[in-house]
């Protein structure tokens, strides 16, 4: 299903298609319901351009402690798989 948005209602909300994008990428992010990278690409952005714009409202990088251990889990892997 596609979404159709008419032109009188962006001018109407003052938003560009773009920016509304982006508002609606980074706010599903943060709600938790699309993934850093389903947010990124529903915003059209890169990934530094899209934290940026996350970064101007305020909105952060999820990271807990399930996410730290999995990084240090990979991390010991790719200590090991290294020849010394």
């Amino acid at each position: 299903m596609d979404l159709l948005i008419k032109e009188e209602v962006l001018k109407k909300a003052e938003i560009t298609a773009e920016e509304l994008l982006i508002e609606m990428a980074v706010h599903l992010y943060e709600m938790g319901r699309l993934s850093m990278g389903q947010a990124r690409n529903l915003s059209g952005l890169d990934q530094i351009s899209f934290q940026k714009e996350m970064a101007k409202r305020d909105v952060h990088i999820k990271y807990d402690i399930e996410d730290l251990e999995t990084d240090l889990e990979n991390l010991k892997k790719i200590r090991v798989q290294r020849p010394s």
